[in-house]
């Protein structure tokens, strides 16, 4: 399933994207208005995810052209929670949470140079994006990201962008 995320849901797309799914964000991915949020949900099939319930006015939302939910504001964990009921969502590898990219293994003697020193010792697995290049590895802090989202997400930590 592919989401697509309006200007009001930023965080929910970061999320969707740690938790495996293809989630675009209107206002950072596509810079685009209402009526191009519409004409590219329905050019790429992707359920549109919105706070706005103006869409539902709108006749591609009403015809059911166009895959919808109205998300409610609350705070992103709950926002997650509600989008993976409702489309019975499972956790798949994450994808890149910037460029929502996806993301292929790398080795330790590859990412070595570009992570920190004490990062290199500790793990083992990396991952870079093949959007954006971004290098990412497993941190304990995405673990407690995770368990704070109640989804169990594994989601990666990134380096700097210099790498």
């Amino acid at each position: 399933m592919r989401f697509l995320c309006d200007a009001m849901l930023g965080g929910l797309a970061k999320w969707l994207r740690a938790a495996g799914h293809d989630a675009l964000y209107a206002s950072e991915d596509t810079g685009a208005d209402d009526r191009e949020i519409l004409r590219l949900a329905i050019e790429e099939g992707r359920v549109l995810l919105t706070g706005d319930g103006g869409f539902l006015e709108r006749e591609p939302v009403r015809d059911g052209e166009v895959g919808f939910l109205l998300v409610p504001q609350a705070p992103v964990e709950e926002q997650l929670r509600i989008v993976a009921k409702r489309f019975d969502l499972t956790r798949h590898e994450p994808r890149c949470m910037r460029c929502n990219g996806e993301l292929e293994e790398l080795s330790r003697e590859e990412a070595g140079r570009c992570v920190p020193p004490k990062v290199a010792e500790r793990q083992e697995e990396f991952l870079r994006c093949r959007g954006c290049g971004r290098l990412l590895w497993y941190g304990t802090h995405w673990e407690r990201i995770g368990a704070r989202a109640g989804a169990g997400l594994r989601v990666a930590a990134s380096a700097p962008d210099a790498c």
